[in-house]
């Protein structure tokens, strides 16, 4: 259990972690503002939980954080760390938040991310986590920061593949990211019309089903096929290869990759990060710990660390029910 007990919050450290996503910047700007509206210190940290154990720090005023809620990828930059990982780096980072006079630290990031918190709270700092990740794969919470923007960002480039692709009669594949999780692909898929959408979640590898959807789809006037791979599965280029050979249709791979992490943030994504950040700020003050913002039910709420870490998510079945019979 966490160390640390109630006590008065005056200075706040603020990191992103793991992998970037659009509307971190609006959290980090929330973030800021909200401490500082509510008389607290606030101290930007570098790269994340490497640049804590480098201490590599920056005291921020109201104006640091201006004119970047419109910015993609994170002010604070973002970095991986092997260190922290070990015991020796969490208790490392735990001393030298007492160091800096840091009381809190608000994370924004996945599960990774959350697991260094909790780390960090076992330590005795008290922590806040935000959920930053475009691939919707944390259980507690209905809404990451980032995915909006990244599912739209990537169903744009869908649908210009899906132009060419119609005109040159052919079978595209195109690769969404998502870690292990389905959830761009299956939006992907649905938004796009896409004939079939594979899931880490769901897919059996079975290459001949999909197969045989393509010869059919083409016996009835289908002059051309949109098949949405979910990063977890991958091999879309061998994948390609494979369909074109069996059933003789040209058939091209598309990866999107990073360009799904980048570009300014949509509305929603400023919005909801923004209200998280500050939601994440008002709890510390208020006395709160240990806790990870999420959004559930059309509310924001806050969860325990420990509880939000056990929970699992999974893609809801008659989403993807809804998703294979609109293929047909």
């Amino acid at each position: 259990m966490p160390k640390q007990a109630n006590k008065t919050i005056k200075k706040i450290g603020v990191l992103t972690s793991g992998g970037d996503s659009p509307g971190m910047n609006a959290a980090i700007r929330a973030v800021t503002r909200k401490a500082i509206f509510r008389g607290l210190k606030i101290i930007g940290i570098q790269r994340g939980y490497q640049g804590l154990l480098e201490e590599d720090f920056v005291e921020f005023g109201p104006r640091s954080v201006s004119d970047t809620i419109q910015r993609g990828g994170t002010i604070l930059r973002t970095a991986r760390s092997e260190e922290f990982k070990t015991e020796e780096g969490k208790k490392k980072g735990a001393e030298i938040c007492r160091k800096h006079g840091i009381d809190a630290v608000v994370v924004i990031g996945g599960d990774g991310s959350y697991r260094g918190a909790l780390a960090l709270s076992h330590e005795g700092i008290a922590v806040m986590g935000i959920p930053g990740t475009i691939d919707l794969d944390i259980a507690c919470t209905d809404y990451t920061i980032g995915f909006d923007t990244a599912v739209n960002t990537a169903l744009e480039a869908i649908d210009k593949i899906r132009d060419t692709s119609s005109s040159h009669e052919r079978c595209s594949i195109v690769e969404v990211m998502g870690r292990n999780a389905g959830y761009i692909a299956l939006w992907c898929g649905v938004a796009s019309g896409a004939e079939d959408i594979l899931l880490p979640e769901k897919y059996d590898y079975d290459e001949q089903e999909i197969i045989n959807h393509i010869i059919e789809s083409r016996k009835i006037g289908k002059t051309h096929h949109l098949i949405i791979n979910a990063e977890g599965i991958g091999h879309s280029t061998s994948m390609a290869r494979r369909i074109e050979a069996a059933t003789g249709m040209e058939t091209r791979a598309t990866i999107l990759g990073y360009m799904q992490r980048g570009g300014s943030p949509t509305c929603k994504d400023r919005y909801y990060a923004s209200i998280m950040g500050a939601m994440a700020v008002d709890l510390l003050a208020d006395g709160k710990g240990n806790r990870v913002i999420g959004y559930h039910n059309g509310e924001f709420m806050d969860f325990d660390v420990d509880e939000a870490l056990a929970m699992e998510k999974q893609i809801p079945e008659y989403q993807y029910e809804v998703a294979k019979a609109l293929s047909i």
